[in-house]
């Protein structure tokens, strides 16, 4: 207490100015926390989209790259398609099922068409959401997904469980 007086004689300052000069400093930093809060909020609403991802399976070594909401998705390497709202592509390939059609039913689920991009072969699928990381895809009516695989076609499980990154 006694060094408290001793600062406030030495520098001269009296009890009012004090109050004043701390009444200030508490209002910008409810004000700073408040915005700090504010940011946070508007940063954590993209949680919210689950159908723009990129998804993968690493037991099969495929990804799907989706964007069901802008459909502003391009191919790398075969931009002749366009945007799209996604396709599944296999790692280290060229090759793909271009996404061609798709509706978002939930907030957990969507269903899509692709086709091969030969256009040969054409089916339809459902996306669901399990939970924040894991999807899980449904092949529905059509033809089944083939992807290259060491010079030969692998199919694709009917159920398959993909993973955000």
């Amino acid at each position: 207490m006694k060094i408290f007086f001793f600062y406030l004689v030495f520098f001269d300052l009296d009890l009012v100015t004090l109050y004043q000069n701390l009444g200030v400093m508490i209002k910008k930093l409810m004000v700073s926390t408040l915005l700090t809060c504010l940011a946070a909020g508007c940063l954590a609403q993209d949680g919210r989209r689950p159908f723009h991802a990129y998804l993968i399976n690493n037991i099969y070594d495929v990804y799907l790259r989706i964007n069901f909401y802008e459909q502003n998705i391009s191919i790398p390497g075969q931009e002749l398609y366009g945007t799209l709202p996604g396709f599944l592509g296999k790692k280290n390939n060229s090759f793909c099922w271009v996404i061609t059609n798709c509706s978002i039913k939930s907030e957990d689920e969507s269903e899509f068409q692709l086709i091969n991009d030969f256009g040969s072969e054409d089916l339809k699928a459902t996306l669901t959401r399990k939970n924040d990381s894991i999807y899980i895809l449904k092949q529905g009516a059509g033809n089944t997904i083939k992807v290259p695989n060491k010079g030969k076609w692998q199919k694709l499980p009917k159920v398959l469980e993909m993973k955000r990154r």
